[in-house]
């Protein structure tokens, strides 16, 4: 499987996962700040939260690293939570902004 297809396959899963607060998957929410496939098959993933004191702050980088750490073709995966750039809703998909009424 290309670099591409499993990239794809991984933003697939990602878009299975929502943060409970907010009827959106972690993609749309522009939580998901890169998506790195190396050359072992290992996935590193820069994600960042809503805020600091998400009240999911242990359980979601650990459903994003399972479910990608699933996908065929992935030997493994590490979510690194990082807070700069800070997130803010500018960071939404056009699709998430329709849904939560911002457009």
């Amino acid at each position: 499987m290309s670099n591409v297809a499993l990239e794809n396959s991984i933003i697939d899963v990602i878009k299975t996962i929502y943060d409970p607060e907010i009827p959106v998957d972690v993609y749309e929410l522009g939580l998901i700040y890169e998506v790195k496939i190396n050359g072992d098959q290992s996935v590193d993933v820069e994600m960042t939260l809503t805020s600091p004191n998400c009240p999911v702050a242990e359980s979601l980088p650990k459903e994003v690293e399972d479910k990608i750490a699933a996908v065929d073709g992935v030997k493994s995966a590490k979510v690194n939570i990082v807070f700069d750039p800070a997130w803010d809703q500018t960071m939404m998909s056009e699709e998430a902004k329709l849904e939560l009424g911002f457009l």
